[in-house]
């Protein structure tokens, strides 16, 4: 795969790289300090067009691709995963679904506001009882005596933007549908949702190690009524949408990872060349510059596997082990690399002085959401034949 970046593509980064350092930066600490969402960085993103990147323009789309939204979330989280997983969230786990799943009224109704940054999405997956477990959902959708409504009732947890998304997808048991195995299991779909639609509210916002600017809620829907035509694609699809929909987040991820060990590195050569111990700056002694030398290594062969997935996804070919194995190997990077950096800080490493603490704390959750490190294993090893 040929990964000479074109001169359209390194001036979209350029663009990136000099937003994030003159508008995200300087309030990155803040954001953390205060657990405050970047709601005046994501309305400047959207000016940008990045809110909307890599769909078309006839919905409101910037009409990039998928490896120029990899770059974006990259920049963002060299400085500020906040705002990064605000960005990667909408993008992939909301606009996407919808983008890709969606009938032409469902495209036409969500997807200009959703790429204008009007509004912000989010996705509703996660459960009390189901986490890894995707398909332990107990949320559940009926139709009611009409006919011409759903009626939804559950909650879901750990949701990113949730505090301030206008548009949720939420996947939910429709029935009871009998397997290929002659076994019963659950029946699930996916609709979506809006914030103003009865019955459905915001409840605790979850106080983190890492990302605190997130917003990370609770939804609860409590005889939630919808239209019936807000079912996103087929009944008895939601969960193949929605593994379908964290593959593409899980480049989203991996790109937010790669953009923390990258900020990470970058941080850490500055401050080695300042840094005197014993008459010279830490830089000129040899492990300072091996330890730096295998980060950058590690981090520039991960950059590669985001940047593969990326392109596999947007040339529409099978991309689901290349997005796992990027999201593994870029978060895995990401949280040694940002323990490496703050070992070469020392003491000032562990202060808020610095951002190296911050993100260290930020790396982990990489490890975790839109499936864990052994879910990303899982997947690679199902696709090579291991079972």
């Amino acid at each position: 795969m040929d990964f000479v970046i074109d001169r359209e593509h390194q001036l979209l980064r350029k663009m990136y790289r000099e937003f994030a350092e003159n508008e995200v930066k300087p309030i990155a600490a803040e954001i953390d300090e205060e657990e405050r969402f970047p709601e005046e960085t994501i309305k400047k993103m959207a000016k940008l067009g990045m809110m909307g990147l890599y769909f078309p323009k006839e919905y409101g789309g910037a009409g990039a691709d998928i490896l120029a939204y990899a770059m974006a979330v990259e920049e963002m989280a060299k400085v500020c995963t906040t705002t990064s997983v605000a960005l990667s969230a909408h993008v992939s786990l909301c606009t996407a679904p919808i983008f890709e799943n969606g009938t032409e009224e469902q495209k036409k109704k969500y997807l200009p506001k959703l790429c204008s940054g009007e509004w912000l999405g989010a996705f509703g997956l996660t459960e009390p009882g189901a986490g890894t477990d995707a398909q332990g959902q107990q949320t559940v959708a009926v139709l009611d005596e009409s006919g011409e409504n759903w009626i939804l009732n559950g909650s879901k947890i750990f949701i990113t933007n949730a505090g301030y998304a206008d548009v949720f997808i939420i996947i939910a048991v429709t029935g009871t549908i009998i397997n290929k195995r002659g076994k019963k299991e659950k029946e699930i779909s996916a609709f979506v949702v809006e914030r103003t639609d009865p019955g459905f509210s915001v409840g605790k916002h979850e106080k983190k190690m890492g990302i605190r600017g997130s917003s990370t809620c609770e939804l609860i829907m409590e005889d939630c009524v919808i239209p019936k035509d807000r079912m996103l694609g087929k009944k008895g699809k939601g969960f193949q949408l929605a593994m379908k929909t964290l593959d593409g987040g899980r480049i989203g991820i991996a790109a937010q990872a790669l953009g923390i060990a990258e900020g990470a590195i970058e941080e850490t050569v500055k401050y080695t060349k300042e840094r005197m111990q014993f008459g010279k700056r830490i830089s000129q002694f040899q492990n300072t510059q091996f330890q730096l030398a295998d980060m950058q290594a590690r981090t520039q062969a991960a950059q590669y596997l985001v940047y593969a997935a990326a392109c596999k996804k947007q040339n529409h070919e099978p991309y689901s082990m290349d997005a796992a194995m990027a999201k593994l190997f870029a978060a895995e990077t990401a949280s040694d690399v940002t323990r490496r950096c703050l070992q070469l800080f020392g003491g000032y490493g562990y202060t808020r002085e610095y951002p190296i603490e911050r993100m260290m704390r930020d790396a982990k959750i990489t490890e975790i959401y839109e499936g864990t490190s052994e879910v990303q294993r899982m997947v690679i090893s199902a696709h090579m034949g291991v079972k």
